[in-house]
């Protein structure tokens, strides 16, 4: 199978890492990934902020650079849902675009997603020692997308998975929220971080770099001991 890799900004310009990792796990699962150089943001934080004119725009242009018709797979669940539920709704009114939108929507899946429903697959081969809990990312709940990734790990050799009190609260990062309303967002990843270092885990294990740069952030100024992972980084790894 061929796929495409929507990248995300946060792992392009600040996490290579995931993207790194996300390659070589396709790849040890027969996968070929190509990498279309000219995408640029897929809208999200102009759409979230109301900027939908600029949204659309940047929407194109992602419609122009993912024409092959084979899956698109992102490590991000927020990305993954701006392009599956919002990219049909900005075109309602402009059927061409529309069309283009509607087929890939269609065939764009988070990482944990194609992993278990278009592969098929929960063991992928990874091994990672180590005591980890699992924070949800909001936007898998949109997409319908609750146990993928828990079903993953729970396939990992070595990796002792530890249950995490009210893992699918938000972090409180949300984008532009975290900027508009410091304060709160604040309080909310604090109260994460919390639960996150009373589970005894040495990681902290999502599928979003926005919830892992804010809570990993967080932790930092804790002094905490608990380091944070992507899925991918953790499913890559053969031990």
């Amino acid at each position: 199978m061929r796929v495409s890799l929507m990248i995300t900004c946060l792992a392009d310009q600040f996490f290579p890492e995931i993207g790194l990792a996300t390659v070589r796990l396709l790849r040890r699962l027969g996968v070929e990934v190509e990498f279309p150089e000219q995408q640029t943001c897929c809208g999200q934080p102009h759409f979230n902020s109301g900027y939908h004119a600029d949204a659309r725009e940047l929407a194109r242009h992602a419609l122009r650079v993912f024409t092959a018709k084979q899956p698109v797979v992102v490590p991000s669940g927020s990305c993954a849902a701006m392009v599956k539920l919002e990219y049909p709704r900005l075109f309602e009114s402009e059927p061409t675009w529309k069309a283009l939108a509607d087929s890939l929507a269609a065939r764009t899946y988070e990482l944990s997603d194609f992993l278990v429903n278009v592969l098929g697959v929960e063991d992928v081969g990874a091994r990672f020692p180590g005591k980890a809990t699992y924070h949800m990312a909001c936007h898998l709940r949109p997409l319908n997308r609750i146990s993928e990734a828990e079903r993953l790990l729970r396939k990992v050799r070595d990796l002792e998975l530890i249950p995490l009190e009210r893992y699918d609260e938000c972090c409180g990062f949300g984008g532009s929220f975290s900027v508009r309303y410091p304060e709160i967002s604040g309080a909310m990843v604090n109260d994460k971080a919390a639960l996150i270092e009373q589970s005894g885990a040495d990681y902290v294990v999502s599928t979003d770099a926005g919830c892992l740069m804010n809570i990993a952030g967080c932790l930092r100024r804790r002094n905490s001991r608990v380091q944070a992972r992507h899925l991918a980084e953790i499913l890559a790894s053969e031990g």
